[in-house]
């Protein structure tokens, strides 16, 4: 082939790539990927360390909004007031699968790429990490002077080379380094490299995380998690249906639920009295609860904020409380047709709370009402009831009653908190013109219309004593507690796999990779000098000081003066070029 004519690649055949334009044989065809070039591309793309990592924080962005929004399977009730408190947001979100973060199509797709990520990377850096176990640690660089801590000994008096470098294995060896003898141009060296827990500590990092998520799908798969809300004095019994809400999980079996009777003996609540800026804030809730399984004795237990009770296999967490006035509804002729403790729902933090109160049998039409408590009623300006203090100093009730179909005859479901007034009349409050009826712990009252009378039962000892010249509402009116009931087969495992990811970790992080060189360099004067040299892999800021002492241990002798290299300001230069 004959050179080109232009003066710049004179060196450069006709045919070369950047041939003249128009040149039939300069043009290049690119070669096609095809489908499964573009798999293979794809794959490699996803299973890239950079790709696992972004996965993994947009994992932790997407977890967000489940901490945000209330969620069905830990908070059921909270989802039905989001939807009462925001009727226009709550189906825009509902639509996203907010209330359902966890579960959601969304998350889950993050999930299952996240996993395929990290198996994609472990494979190959596991096959890798392996093959460099079992190979030999690289020859000696022909230049140590251009590694870091490049330092220069003398050989001891009367030793030889080879009996140096022998002595710098075995001091090496003891060391902990991998070591391999070599020759090159009659110069004995030693390549010694320690370090490789380092990778092996990333990798059971990344495999305990896969771990994580296998455990954790696993333990949602065969697991589950149930809510039940508990008056003091009621019991709860672990079938499914005693649970107000119930999540299971896909692969959950109910017969596996196991037999217990759970009492709410107590629930102690503390408010902080002495600072100023701060009454009224909660500072503790303890539940006291009794707990007995299937032919065993009744065993004693505390439920408390973060602090869950483990019993027959499930965790029992305390999630919320409240207060459940004990409301009695009687008809004309004074027989009972409705009695209970209903939970109201807390609207702010002194507890001021909303229930329902739904009579279906036993006057002559439906009865429903809309109740307002006050655990320490005060009247604002307004003329409005609040409650300034959570505890029960001056517990108010009010009720606004209405009349007609409950909507419950149909079969539907509805929720005992709510009330569907659409079918009904409202007989008091509101734009009725009489007032709302208003009762403290105690008080009865008629019902309009004279459809009977409704009483505010005082449950506190010592109730109607008519001794008593004031009034102790500490106890009379029960509380209620929210648990939430779960059940989770891969804790142990989700725990073991977090040890080792911890573990892992640490070791990754704090164990140095690195390789040390020692030669014997012969000089044109005849004399042999030991050279030192070290290389790490990523950032080691004590590779150079590691180098010189062991430079020092090895020749006991001081840098050499007037070497070539010697010292750590060589050692620098070195480094820099």
């Amino acid at each position: 082939m004959s050179p080109r004519s232009d003066p710049d690649a004179l060196s450069r055949p006709d045919d070369h790539i950047d041939s003249p334009v128009g040149s039939d044989e300069a043009s290049v065809t690119r070669p096609r990927l095809g489908f499964v070039g573009w798999v293979r591309f794809a794959w490699r793309q996803l299973t890239s360390m950079r790709t696992a990592l972004l996965l993994l924080l947009l994992l932790a962005i997407a977890a967000v909004p489940g901490s945000l929004v209330p969620q069905r399977s830990s908070d059921p009730n909270g989802v039905t007031q989001y939807f009462a408190d925001n009727p226009e947001l709550a189906p825009v979100l509902d639509g996203f699968q907010m209330f359902d973060v966890y579960t959601s199509a969304w998350f889950s797709a993050v999930y299952l790429l996240l996993f395929l990520s990290l198996i994609g990377c472990i494979i190959p850096r596991t096959k890798h990490h392996i093959d460099a176990l079992r190979a030999r640690p690289p020859r000696t660089p022909l230049r140590l002077s251009r590694l870091a801590g490049y330092t220069e000994r003398h050989t001891a008096n009367g030793e030889t080379a080879e009996a140096a470098i022998d002595r710098a294995a075995a001091r090496l060896k003891r060391a902990g380094y991998r070591v391999e003898r070599y020759e090159l141009r009659g110069e004995a060296s030693v390549s010694a490299e320690r370090g490789y827990l380092r990778e092996t500590g990333n990798l059971v990092f990344h495999t305990a995380l896969v771990g994580v998520l296998v455990a954790v799908g696993i333990g949602g798969g065969f697991g589950f998690s149930g809510q039940r809300v508990v008056v003091e004095g009621q019991s709860f019994v672990n079938t499914l249906a005693a649970y107000d809400s119930f999540n299971p999980g896909r692969f959950f079996d109910d017969t596996t639920l196991a037999p217990y009777r759970l009492t709410l003996d107590d629930l102690d609540a503390v408010y902080e009295t002495r600072n100023q800026e701060a009454i009224g804030q909660a500072i503790d809730f303890t539940a006291s609860v009794t707990v007995q399984g299937q032919g065993g004795e009744a065993r004693d237990g505390v439920v408390k904020v973060n602090e869950p009770l483990r019993v027959h296999g499930t965790d029992v967490y305390l999630l919320g409380n409240g207060y459940a006035p004990t409301i009695t509804v009687r008809d004309p002729d004074g027989e009972i047709v409705f009695t209970d403790s209903v939970p109201f729902l807390p609207q702010d933090a002194n507890l001021t709370s909303i229930g329902v109160v739904k009579v279906p049998d036993g006057l002559e039409e439906q009865l429903g009402m809309v109740g307002f408590f006050y655990p320490t009623q005060e009247t604002l300006a307004s003329g409005a009831f609040t409650s300034t203090y959570p505890d029960l100093v001056y517990p108010v009730l009010t009720l606004n009653v209405y009349q007609g179909d409950l909507g419950i005859d149909g079969g539907e479901p509805t929720s005992v908190y709510t009330l569907d007034p659409s079918s009904m009349e409202q007989l008091t409050g509101g734009s009725t013109g009489v007032d709302s009826i208003e009762l403290m712990p105690g008080e009865t009252t008629e019902l309009p219309n004279g459809l009977g009378s409704v009483t505010f039962e005082d449950l506190s000892p010592g109730a109607g004593d008519a001794d008593a010249t004031e009034r102790d509402y500490a106890q009379s009116v029960p509380r209620f507690a929210s648990f939430d009931i779960h059940d989770d087969p891969s804790q142990g495992w989700v725990l073991a796999f977090a040890i080792l990811i911890l573990a892992g970790l640490l070791v990754s992080l704090f164990v140095p990779r690195r390789r040390i060189w020692v030669k014997a360099a012969h000089r044109p004067d005849g004399s042999v000098v030991l050279e030192y040299a070290g290389l790490a892999r990523g950032e080691d800021p004590g590779l150079e000081e590691a180098v010189t002492a062991f430079a020092d241990a090895h020749s006991g002798s001081t840098t050499t003066e007037g070497a070539p290299g010697a010292g750590s300001s060589q050692a620098s230069e070195g480094t820099s070029r």
